[in-house]
């Protein structure tokens, strides 16, 4: 892949109001912070806000160097003007609900998604466009869709293109099936759950498509250093035994004196085929706590004692 990402990316979507509010102000503070931590990919999509976390980063980035830093978005999901009131908060975000989704992965609705996008961020070209989360929408997203990010890729529009999804087995097949550059995987490459070592990653080497490790926290699962009741994994309430598990691994952490998140940050970096951990933040304080979880070594002693409990496997490489 011709683009070369940063070994830490800042994740958008919070600066989207994802679940709560946050000011112009804290948003283009946490990528100000994300900058001077030497963060230079930044990850956004339509989704996150209708548009909102798109302009916010546009705006926040404006005037630096173009050639210095790494933009990626998403397509798939069209956003059309909508005035029936109300607010995006059933689909996770606090905004004015002016626009509606509609799914869209074909060649016309890619090219007007990354469009669109283009005007918010303020930019004339993208350097990655991921299809995002196509699930339900295999035949669409790769034989129309893939080609008409292709055909931008060619253009010079696009840098690279990929898909971005919360599993493992379609992202295989889209690398099967057809000229994609490179994955966004969340969730399913991390501290607690290694189901894409076995068989997705290696793929990924074997084709040299690099990819973007996301979700690491689990919905956040792993994003405290104790584990609390209610704690969310796969954007729902977590499981009993996803719960106990987790806070097997948070104690581990805490007998070596690291706490759970830094960890969790750190891990996914120690497969050979994950190029960069995309963490988001919402203002400055979170985004410089991030840089420095994904600077500070893990002791190995620490690897050793997972291991001993049986909560990673031997064949599980670590940073």
């Amino acid at each position: 892949m011709k683009v070369s990402l940063s070994r830490l990316g800042f994740g958008a979507a919070p600066i989207g109001n994802l679940y709560r509010e946050v000011s112009d102000d804290q948003a283009h503070a946490a990528v100000d912070a994300a900058w001077d931590s030497g963060v230079r990919y930044f990850d956004t999509a339509p989704h996150y806000g209708l548009g909102l976390s798109e302009r916010r980063l546009g705006e926040a980035l404006a005037g630096r160097p173009r050639s210095e830093y790494v933009v990626s978005t998403k397509v798939g999901r069209l956003l059309e003007p909508f005035d029936g009131g109300g607010d995006d908060l059933a689909e996770g975000f606090a905004v004015p609900a002016t626009s509606r989704r509609v799914w869209d992965f074909s060649a016309d609705g890619v090219r007007r998604s990354l469009e669109s996008s283009l005007e918010r961020l303020g930019t004339d070209h993208v350097d990655v466009v991921y299809l995002h989360d196509p699930d339900d929408h295999w035949e669409q997203a790769s034989r129309e869709g893939v080609p008409a990010l292709v055909e931008l890729r060619e253009q010079g529009v696009v840098g690279a293109i990929g898909v971005g999804m919360n599993q493992w087995r379609m992202p295989a097949r889209f690398i099967r099936e057809t000229d994609v550059d490179v994955v966004m995987l969340a969730g399913r490459y991390t501290l607690l759950e290694q189901t894409a070592l076995p068989e997705f990653l290696p793929l990924c080497l074997e084709r040299g498509v690099p990819v973007v490790a996301a979700g690491v926290f689990n919905s956040g699962l792993l994003s405290r250093p104790s584990v609390p009741d209610g704690a969310k994994y796969d954007y729902a309430d977590a499981p009993a035994e996803v719960l106990d598990r987790a806070r097997r691994i948070a104690a581990v952490c805490d007998g070596h004196g690291v706490a759970l998140p830094r960890v969790a940050i750190r891990f996914a970096l120690g497969h050979p085929a994950v190029a960069s951990v995309v963490i988001g933040a919402r203002t400055a304080e979170q985004m410089r706590s991030n840089a420095a979880s994904f600077a500070a070594p893990i002791p190995a002693e620490l690897w050793t004692s997972l291991r001993d409990e049986g909560l990673l496997g031997a064949e599980v490489p670590v940073p």
